[in-house]
């Protein structure tokens, strides 16, 4: 009896200890961080911040009897990529690949009903996590409205960014930032794209200046002045935008720690480079700066950093900076050369300073993170490699776009109609479309 009762123990403990580890780790693989969970939801409402935040920017430099039509592109996206994405986006975007890898898909994020339980590796929910990137797909489609501001029909503008979204950003989306996109396993490391350089600003500036092409300009452009109906509204929402992008960069480390800080740290340096270079531009060129100029040099500073914000150290960061504006002011002056009406300048800012630092990137990415690479590709892997693996995203990113936005555009305009007709463009989108008007005293009888 006491060999039989001394054996049973020594079964029983050899259990506990064989199974405790395993279910220590049970327990805690599904416990949220409470530190990253609350900067990942802080990070969520900045990114969703920037909306209005660029309704307001896009609001200030249209003329007065367009700003409500333009302001309500932004908040028109946010309600319909809002439910887009819950319904189907997220499921689409971060799926497993189907299709060959064209896009991603799982059935069980449909409604985000399988996220209920899901936390991810981090310790942050996964519903934090597919709220915090649906907030980029709002803002991406809102970004295109920009170059054919003051001319688009609303009704063609939705059905524009409810397919847009579906065709465009969410197979890109899975490319980029899916554990088994084809451009997140590209070369040693995948293509860089820490918060959405080709994604986001790359995808929007040549979809944006493929619909102004094919749209064509507004009726007087250029030799009707078009001027801004509100500049101090252009500076806010350019604030409101810098503040929102910490934690669109800052948050896209989806963690609490060094890599966060880092990122926060080279977005406002890049940020603060893009606005200086642009005024020390106009200064020697035109003999003053202009608030337009700095609103425009922020926008570019941000953008440049925002692919490179997880591997760039702060000189790299000025240095994007700094190239962005001075590469971007002088794009802008193109469109007059070539003849086609960027409203807005998405293409001017966001598709070329996207295009920039997706590329220039890789000639300052931090020695450690080149080393993780070339140990990754299990010997060395060198900057013209990794240039290599930019280019080759950058350009698939441009073609796509191109085509299917090209595409896209052709048939709403048949179908629906896109391009508003000229007596209700001469009334404005406010009056014509929204039956209101931005400004009280326009109300006067």
């Amino acid at each position: 009896m006491f060999c039989r009762s001394r054996w049973k123990t020594i079964v029983f403990s050899l259990f506990i200890l064989l199974m405790t580890p395993a279910a220590y780790a049970a327990e805690h693989a599904a416990t949220a961080d409470s530190g990253v969970t609350a900067w990942m939801l802080t990070s969520t409402a900045l990114v969703l911040l920037m909306v209005p935040g660029l309704a307001m920017f896009y609001g200030g430099l249209v003329r007065t009897k367009n700003v409500l039509g333009t302001m309500m592109h932004s908040f028109s996206a946010m309600a319909i990529i809002g439910v887009l994405w819950v319904v189907c986006g997220y499921a689409l975007s971060f799926g497993s690949n189907v299709l060959g890898g064209w896009i991603g898909w799982n059935p069980s994020y449909l409604f985000l009903k399988g996220l209920d339980d899901s936390i991810l590796a981090g310790g942050v929910p996964e519903y934090v996590f597919a709220m915090f990137q649906g907030k980029f797909a709002i803002i991406t489609p809102a970004l295109i409205a920009g170059a054919f501001a003051e001319r688009v029909k609303f009704r063609g503008y939705c059905i524009f960014i409810t397919i847009w979204c579906l065709i465009v950003y969410c197979p890109l989306c899975h490319w980029v930032w899916a554990e088994d996109g084809f451009l997140f396993n590209l070369g040693a490391s995948g293509a860089i794209d820490f918060a959405g350089g080709t994604v986001v600003h790359i995808s929007a500036g040549i979809s944006a200046l493929v619909a102004a092409i094919y749209l064509g300009a507004r009726r007087g452009y250029p030799k009707v002045a078009m001027n801004p109906s509100n500049l101090v509204m252009t500076l806010i929402g350019a604030g409101l935008l810098w503040v929102g992008w910490f934690g669109f960069n800052a948050g896209s480390s989806i963690s609490s720690g060094l890599v966060t800080a880092r990122a926060l740290t080279v977005t406002q340096a890049a940020a603060a480079a893009g606005a200086l270079m642009w005024m020390l531009i106009e200064a020697i060129k035109h003999g003053k700066a202009t608030s337009l100029g700095v609103a425009s040099g922020i926008l570019a500073g941000l953008v440049v950093i925002t692919p490179a914000a997880g591997v760039v150290q702060v000189p790299g960061a000025i240095a994007l900076g700094f190239a962005a504006s001075f590469i971007c002011f002088f794009s802008i002056g193109l469109k007059n050369k070539l003849g086609y009406d960027d409203s807005l300048d998405v293409f001017g800012i966001h598709g070329i300073a996207g295009i920039a630092g997706a590329l220039l990137l890789t000639f300052f990415i931090r020695p450690s993170w080149m080393a993780n690479a070339a140990e990754a590709a299990g010997g060395s892997w060198t900057t013209l490699q990794q240039l290599g693996v930019q280019a080759s995203a950058v350009a698939l990113t441009i073609v796509y776009c191109a085509v299917v936005s090209l595409i896209l555009v052709i048939l709403i305009d048949k179908f629906f109609g896109f391009k508003l007709s000229q007596e209700d463009e001469m009334a404005g989108m406010d009056h014509s479309l929204h039956a209101e008007h931005g400004y009280g005293l326009l109300n006067l009888s």
